[in-house]
């Protein structure tokens, strides 16, 4: 075994007595797909909760299995044109069990509901259970396979050093790692702007887990930044837009909510106005924001702001038109019926669309500071930026919306304070959940050799901190059912003892 494959085994570097597959990376998968945290992510809103929409929608287990085929598909096609093979072998190597491996784990730490219980107990962490870390998702699902996980006799999963550098779509800590810190980078790299106060807006990892992410970064040493993905996480990371722009428009078409006329009525006008609409100056522009037209031209703006090293005008105004001929005029102009043709109809964008980005994706040996190695071609990125546009605009600013997702908010906050009530009350230390009894007593190993230096912080409640992040890994370990059920018990709303809503 030569010295660049071992490093990119470290950590995890044998096939053991249960693994079926004779590839370290083929058995890096297998644990990942056998993981309950995995089976959890049926029961994971990806927009909306996947039981409450009466209807087949994506939750998080089928967009991870959709990310998974678009960056093997990515993968086989790079590795198969000899320019762009050489570039990713100096980058350290792309395999598509890696990458694959990495697509189906990247969710893993996706907590109840969503991106929106993701904000919610990122705020719950850091302002009512003293975690400097807070929460995040992405750091959430690298703790999961290096920590909370137990695999046998071991903690964590056992992964590759590979599969585990390829899980670090942002390979920062939130405020200390690396030094300097990427959102102290001008521009910053995606992802890590926000209040220098609070830390990185996101991050790859909690100080907790750090020294694994430095072992998982050793084999990189030398050819990447201590801030950039490696060649397999870059893949990830645009097979994940690609999958998150496509299928999440077939969702919202099959629900009826994506109606071709004011999908088609907002594109069009910017494009009949859009030399009106630049005169105007941003407070014109948002003054008038729900006129048809206005979205559009303020999403041109942000990504000539902070997208600098992509945005063109041109490649802008034809993505627009290619949305709406593809889209609006394509698939919304006849109402999902629930036919064959509807189905075909679905099945034939989704194709199509995916077919057309991922022939779009190359590699660059010196990639802007917004951008890993592995990036879709100028066009194909601002077709991305429109159909994601359209899924914002017309699903996520909806008022129903709205509506279920502050209740989701303050259902997370009451579960979130009945169980810190719980665990600090003395008379019920015996009867506690055994599961967050254990990992309390995790998280009090990990914090016991942290200080407040590694935090960036003057001092440190330990006590507090192993609390709050046991709650935190209890909480994100429930599907959205089993939080609704787990809340109606500890506010006495259900009389039934014995349940299978949650597990304790």
């Amino acid at each position: 075994m030569d010295d660049q494959r071992a490093q990119r085994l470290f950590g995890g570097a044998v096939v053991a007595p249960g693994d079926l597959a004779g590839s370290p990376y083929r058995a890096d998968r297998d644990r990942i797909v056998a993981s309950p945290f995995f089976a959890r992510l049926a029961g994971v809103t990806q927009v909306i909760s996947p039981g409450g929409s009466g209807l087949l929608v994506h939750n998080r287990l089928t967009h991870s299995l959709k990310v998974a085929s678009v960056a093997r598909g990515i993968v086989e096609r790079l590795v198969a044109d000899p320019e762009q093979r050489a570039l990713l072998d100096k980058l350290g190597g792309c395999d598509a069990d890696v990458v694959e491996a990495a697509s189906l784990a990247h969710d893993l730490g996706h907590p109840p509901f969503g991106h929106l219980g993701e904000r919610v107990l990122d705020r719950l962490a850091r302002e009512r259970l003293g975690l400097p870390d807070g929460f995040e998702g992405n750091a959430q699902s690298y703790r999961i396979v290096t920590s909370t996980q137990v695999r046998g006799a071991a903690i964590g999963l056992d992964l590759t050093a590979a599969v585990r550098a390829a899980l670090l779509k942002y390979p920062w800590t939130r405020r200390t790692y690396p030094d300097p810190h990427p959102m102290h980078m001008r521009p910053t790299p995606r992802g890590a702007g926000g209040d220098p106060e609070v830390g990185s807006a996101k991050f790859g990892a909690y100080v907790t887990e750090l020294a694994d992410v430095r072992q998982a970064r050793a084999p990189f040493a030398g050819l990447l930044a201590d801030w950039q993905q490696t060649a397999e996480a870059s893949v990830m990371d645009t097979a994940d837009d690609i999958a998150y722009a496509i299928h999440d428009l077939e969702d919202f078409h099959r629900v009826g909510v994506l109606q071709q006329g004011a999908v088609a009525a907002e594109l069009v006008a910017w494009q009949r106005d859009a030399a009106a609409l630049r005169a105007l100056d941003d407070v014109q522009l948002r003054a008038t924001a729900r006129h048809p037209g206005r979205s559009v031209e303020q999403l041109r703006r942000d990504i000539v702001r902070k997208d600098g090293w992509v945005s063109d005008d041109d490649a802008f105004a034809a993505a627009v038109e290619h949305v709406r001929a593809e889209l609006a005029d394509g698939l919304l102009a006849a109402p999902f019926d629930g036919s064959i043709d509807a189905e075909q109809a679905v099945a034939r964008f989704s194709a199509r669309w995916t077919r057309r980005l991922i022939e779009a994706v190359r590699v660059t040996a010196d990639p802007p500071m917004r951008s890993g190695h592995v990036l879709l071609a100028r066009a194909q990125w601002h077709e991305v930026q429109v159909l994601k546009f359209i899924h914002h605009r017309f699903v996520l600013e909806r008022p129903d919306l709205a509506l279920h997702q502050r209740g989701q908010a303050r259902l997370l906050a009451g579960l979130v304070e009945a169980l810190r009530a719980w665990l600090t009350d003395p008379e019920e230390e015996t009867r506690l959940p055994r599961r967050l009894h254990d990992l309390v007593e995790l998280a009090e190993a990990e914090t016991a050799t942290l200080t407040a230096a590694d935090y960036g912080l003057e001092r440190l409640d330990r006590a507090a901190m192993a609390r709050g992040r046991a709650i935190v890994d209890f909480v994100a370990a429930l599907t959205d059912g089993q939080a609704v059920g787990l809340l109606d018990a500890l506010s006495g709303r259900s009389r039934q003892l014995w349940t299978d809503a949650f597990v304790l």
